[in-house]
């Protein structure tokens, strides 16, 4: 058998004697195992990564925080209703921290002895209440006796309300949630030292916070910065002048009712009512007119109904009359515009935001209408809501147009108007169509 060439013809050396030898074809480098990593992509993964830590730490010291910063907020809002009084002891000579001092003394002494004086009032009161618990109890069951022909008694009344199951959780549940109730109050007492210390450090050094604010700002920006101040400064004062008067109108209000039904301590429930009602938001008119109902109950229980239809049919006064107006007047904004801040700043904010909406609301409009450029208004009736001439449609001087036709038919009576209404049509029929200027004087 003749040996065969594996390699085949296409492996043969076919080179002519006597030319250069070919280059075979090129070899193929060793296979790539993977491609190359980018040097851009671990500092865009690092960066990526450092920028989501920052962001995760960020939100979690906000969540955290918020307290904080909300309290920071009133006392910032707190110094501005003060700045007033302050710069007016500190342009006599008296210095801004002491003045500060002195005002701080003076509402913490008023708010001390207004708390004192309601605490006697209240204390006196529901131990008249638990004295005269029984007779009230008595009348109530006389009533129902007479009225309903039962046959309850006191005693049995009494006896099945001690051995209720529903008392005894009560008592069980009270007894365990003293330490909460405490830790409640505590936390709120430190969160109204946080509150005054912050808006006497606001108050006492403003004018070094506002310099060190403008220190960092070119001039331009610094004469905005303390423009938004002053303006901020004049609102918060303004907002704060509404509502002490209309504390003073809703005290006088319920005084004469509480005098008008003989109830005791009139005076200091009608400053109660009157302070509570404007200065707690959210629950404090509800807080304001639980006292004098109470109070009334004392006297008649009839007269604590007298007391909450007056404070409900009072309160929607205020809300839909008296606030809107008084607002406008004092914080220079539009009723609808108050009522609109009121609700955002609850719906963000809670209580604290309807307290401080209006006077923020008010400052920024009053800061950003420097920037707006308003033009005069043209002398249109369409302005004003009134409709002229010109704003008639088609169809109207249509309609008008047939009811001035069929007036003289109306009007006329029997046949002989009908023959001079034919009679006017025929020669008005000729005029048109006669010649010269009588035709075209009827054409046009």
């Amino acid at each position: 058998m003749a040996a065969t060439d594996e390699t085949g013809p296409a492996g043969r050396n076919t080179t002519v004697p006597g030319t250069p030898p070919t280059a075979g074809p090129p070899t193929d480098p060793a296979p790539r195992t993977g491609a190359r990593m980018p040097r851009w992509l671990p500092r865009a993964m690092v960066l990526a990564l450092a920028l989501i830590a920052v962001f995760q730490f960020g939100s979690w010291a906000f969540h955290q925080l918020t307290g904080l910063l909300i309290n920071v907020l009133i006392a910032f809002f707190l110094a501005l209703a003060v700045e007033p009084a302050v710069s007016w002891m500190a342009a006599r000579g008296v210095r801004r921290g002491f003045g500060t001092f002195l005002v701080f003394v003076g509402v913490l002494v008023v708010g001390a002895g207004f708390v004192t004086l309601l605490g006697s009032m209240l204390a006196e009161q529901i131990i008249k209440i638990v004295e005269d618990f029984p007779q009230y109890l008595d009348s109530v069951i006389n009533w129902i006796n007479t009225h309903f022909h039962t046959e309850l008694r006191r005693v049995d009344i009494q006896e099945n309300l001690l051995r209720s199951d529903w008392l005894r959780n009560y008592v069980q549940n009270s007894a365990t949630g003293v330490l909460d109730v405490s830790a409640q109050v505590l936390g709120g007492l430190f969160r109204l030292l946080t509150i005054a210390l912050f808006s006497f450090y606001f108050a006492a050094d403003g004018p070094r916070l506002r310099r060190t604010i403008c220190s960092v700002l070119p001039p331009a920006r610094q004469a905005e910065v303390l423009r938004a101040w002053e303006i901020a400064v004049n609102k918060t004062g303004g907002y704060l002048y509404s509502r002490g008067l209309m504390a003073l109108i809703s005290g006088l209000a319920h005084y004469v009712l509480l005098e008008f039904l003989d109830v005791p301590y009139a005076p200091v429930l009608a400053v109660w009512v009157g302070v509570v009602s404007q200065f707690i938001p959210t629950i404090g008119t509800y807080l304001a007119g639980a006292l004098p109902m109470l109070i009334a109950f004392t006297v008649a229980p009839w007269y604590a109904v007298w007391v909450l239809v007056f404070v409900v049919v009072y309160q929607q006064f205020e809300n839909y009359v008296l606030q809107p107006k008084l607002t406008a007047r004092t914080v220079d904004i539009h009723p609808a515009v108050a009522f609109g801040s009121v609700v955002a700043g609850t719906a963000l904010l809670g209580a604290v935001g309807a307290l401080i909406a209006i006077p923020a609301v008010a400052t920024l409009q009053a800061f950003l209408g420097a920037y707006v450029k308003r033009y005069d208004v043209t002398d249109d009736p369409r302005v004003l809501g009134h409709r002229g001439s010109g704003g008639t449609s088609a169809f109207g001087r249509r309609v008008r147009g047939l009811w001035a036709q069929r007036r003289p038919e109306d009007e006329g009576a029997g046949p002989a108007a009908g023959v001079a209404g034919a009679g006017a049509a025929g020669s008005g029929a000729a005029g048109a169509a006669g010649p010269g200027e009588g035709g075209t004087a009827g054409a046009s």
